[in-house]
C-alpha cells in the first residue's frame, strides 16, 4: 500500500513539476520511489517494482533482494549465503512460484509463511523477468534485452548542454525560427 501511496504522490510532483518548471528543468527532476527493477534476479516474477524477499515455498527458502543473499535454515539455525546450499542443487529458480514479501526479515516468522503459502508449492506459473517483453524490465542488466536498452537510451537522449533541447526545437536559441 505505501508503494502505490508513493507512486500517486510521485506521479502528483511530476504533473505539478511539467506545469511549473520550464521545459528544460523538467528532465533534471529526479524523485526516488525506491524502485529495485534493476536489482531483482532475472528469475524473478514480474510484476513488482520494489521487493525486498522472495519466499520459494518449495524449498522453504527466502532471497533477499537489496543484499542479494539466500536465507535458509540448517538444522534449525538461520543461515544465509549468495548460492543455494548444495542440498538445494538442481532447483530451477525460473520455474518455481515466488512470493514476494515485503516485511523485514521475514524467515525469523517461517512458520508463518510456510502456512500462509503452502498452497503455491509445485505451481510454476509464474512469468519470469527474464522472459518478460516489457521494456520496464530492460533496465535489468542481467535482462537479455538490456543492451539493446542501453543503447536506444544513449540514441534518444536529449543534449540539454547546447540550450536546444532534442534537437527538434525549431527555435534556434536566438529567439528566431530557422528558415
Amino acid at each position: 500500500m505505501r508503494y502505490i501511496l508513493a507512486l500517486i504522490v510521485a506521479t502528483l510532483l511530476l504533473g505539478a513539476s511539467a506545469v511549473l518548471l520550464p521545459s528544460t528543468s523538467i528532465a533534471q527532476v529526479s524523485i526516488s520511489l525506491n524502485l529495485n527493477l534493476d536489482r531483482q534476479p532475472i528469475w524473478g516474477p514480474t510484476g513488482y517494482d520494489h521487493v525486498d524477499y522472495y519466499y520459494l515455498p518449495d524449498i522453504d527458502v527466502y532471497y533477499y533482494v537489496p543484499g542479494q543473499r539466500y536465507y535458509y535454515s540448517d538444522n534449525g539455525t538461520w543461515r544465509s549465503g549468495s548460492s543455494l546450499p548444495s542440498r538445494y542443487r538442481g532447483f530451477d529458480l525460473y520455474n518455481s512460484y515466488k512470493v514476494v514479501v515485503n516485511d523485514p526479515q521475514p524467515y525469523k516468522n517461517d512458520a508463518t509463511y510456510r502456512d500462509k503459502y503452502a498452497s503455491y508449492k509445485g505451481r510454476h506459473d509464474q512469468e519470469t523477468i527474464r522472459d518478460s517483453r516489457d521494456p520496464k524490465y530492460f533496465v535489468n542488466p542481467k535482462h537479455p534485452e538490456y543492451k539493446n536498452w542501453v543503447k536506444e537510451q544513449k540514441q534518444n537522449k536529449p543534449d540539454y548542454s547546447n540550450g536546444k533541447g532534442n534537437g527538434n526545437n525549431k527555435n534556434n536559441g536566438n529567439g528566431h525560427g530557422q528558415k
